[in-house]
């Protein structure tokens, strides 16, 4: 096998040292909040060198992106039921048990400081919304192809996603099945 071949294996050492970099990440969000870490406590926890950091992600803002969006999307697929109700219920819930469920709450958590934290800060934001609204739009263009009405992405961001964040955030009650499904059913 050659240099080329070995690069492109998946589950290889690159994957190993992603993961042990977020799961640092995860961990001293947890432990510390956003903004009380550097990049070098970050390779320390993970066992990597800065450099391997910085080569990867070039900035601790990247890295929080990634980390943000790695989570949203292996937990939050976008599924295809078959119905564009089907999708967004199945997807609602999906996207509450995330962010319920452990270490959910960081990650609602640093999606907003990402959103806070100046220019750098403001792009972070700008591709969390723009990776979340791009695979919305993939569900919606699948049921408009079958047919159905389907509304805009930011309908679904405001309308779906936003409440429960919003909930999350403050710690209003739990998201049990009938809120997130209500808030689905009142969109369309």
């Amino acid at each position: 096998m050659n240099e080329r071949q070995r690069a492109r294996r998946p589950g290889g050492r690159s994957a190993r040292v992603g993961a042990e970099v977020h799961r640092a990440v995860t961990e001293l969000i947890g432990e510390r909040g956003y903004g009380n870490f550097t990049v070098g406590e970050v390779a320390a926890r993970a066992g990597v060198a800065d450099s391997s950091i910085y080569r990867r992600w070039g900035s601790l803002e990247t890295l929080l992106t990634d980390v943000a969006l790695t989570r949203l999307n292996a937990r939050s697929p976008m599924p295809d039921t078959g119905s564009l109700a089907g999708d967004l219920r199945t997807y609602a819930a999906g996207v509450a048990r995330e962010i319920t469920g452990p270490d959910g709450l960081m990650v609602v958590r640093l999606a907003v400081a990402l959103s806070s934290n100046g220019e750098q800060g403001m792009r972070a934001s700008d591709d969390l919304r723009a990776e979340r609204i791009r695979q919305l739009q993939l569900m919606l263009d699948r049921a408009r192809e079958r047919g159905e009405d389907a509304p805009d992405a930011l309908d679904v961001l405001d309308h779906v996603l936003a409440p429960m964040y919003i909930r999350t955030l403050f710690g209003m009650g739990p998201l049990a099945p009938d809120y997130v499904d209500g808030l689905v059913d009142r969109l369309l």
